[in-house]
């Protein structure tokens, strides 16, 4: 099968089965000697689909835009001293909260790691081949301004961030938001209820967001499609950066 010829080659990758003819060639004959063609093709295929699944895990990944695309939720650093619930990590890591558009909220101290558990799950999304994508709040304001000066700009704004099955906002509430992102905020979360989950990190508890959304009917309608079907998890009050920097 390693004898192909070059037009044959031509039209494989014409076809976009580049990765096919890769598997054809890289085939040991010695160690498919006396296979089945049947056999041979299918170690063929199983190996184009390989590099495939991975060529598209790693495009979701690189279009997340994470801000720690290393993170990764199998390998968190003092799981149990930092009070995470160990089982909790694990169900979220099955990404079944996606199917059922449930929202996640880490909450805790600064440099208490949430947003390096949110991009890891963010990750772990891409690794379910699930579109995710990950943001900060001020940039995500940013980006809300600059589109109002697009055609159609807030329209497209909204359709491309309620598109993801799964968006990460970091910094949630960092800043007040003003009367225009307040109301921005409710149509985006109003677009993903029941249609996509949305991570929040965040250092202010669940108390502190109402007047932080300026009180009011549009604080009661953001929180109210943010807060009833929430996944809370309490990063406690480890510093991870000082950790990360004592263990280098």
């Amino acid at each position: 099968m390693t004898g192909i010829d070059i037009e044959t080659k031509r039209k494989l990758r014409e076809m976009g089965a580049t990765a096919m003819l890769d598997a054809i060639e890289a085939q040991d004959e010695a160690l498919v000697l006396g296979m089945s063609f049947e056999d041979r093709i299918q170690l063929v295929v199983d190996e184009a689909h390989s590099t495939f699944t991975h060529g598209k895990v790693e495009g979701l990944i690189r279009r997340a835009g994470l801000r720690y695309p290393g993170a990764d939720l199998r390998r968190l650093d003092l799981v149990e001293e930092r009070g995470l619930d160990r089982h909790t990590i694990t169900q979220l890591a099955t990404c079944s909260f996606i199917q059922r558009q449930q929202n996640v909220v880490f909450q805790g101290f600064t440099g208490s790691g949430k947003s390096f558990l949110g991009c890891a799950l963010a990750k772990q999304a891409c690794l379910h081949r699930i579109r995710a994508h990950y943001i900060r709040m001020p940039d995500l304001a940013e980006a809300w301004a600059l589109a109002k000066d697009k055609p159609q700009g807030h329209a497209k704004f909204l359709r491309k961030y309620a598109a993801f099955s799964l968006l990460v906002i970091d910094e949630w509430l960092l800043d007040h938001p003003d009367d225009d992102m307040r109301s921005m905020l409710l149509e985006l979360l109003e677009r993903r209820h029941d249609t996509g989950s949305t991570v929040f990190c965040t250092q202010y508890a669940k108390k502190d967001w109402h007047p932080r959304l300026g009180s009011g009917v549009r604080a009661d309608a953001i929180m109210d499609r943010i807060v009833h079907n929430a996944i809370w998890i309490d990063t406690g009050t480890k510093n991870m950066r000082e950790h990360a920097a004592m263990t280098q």
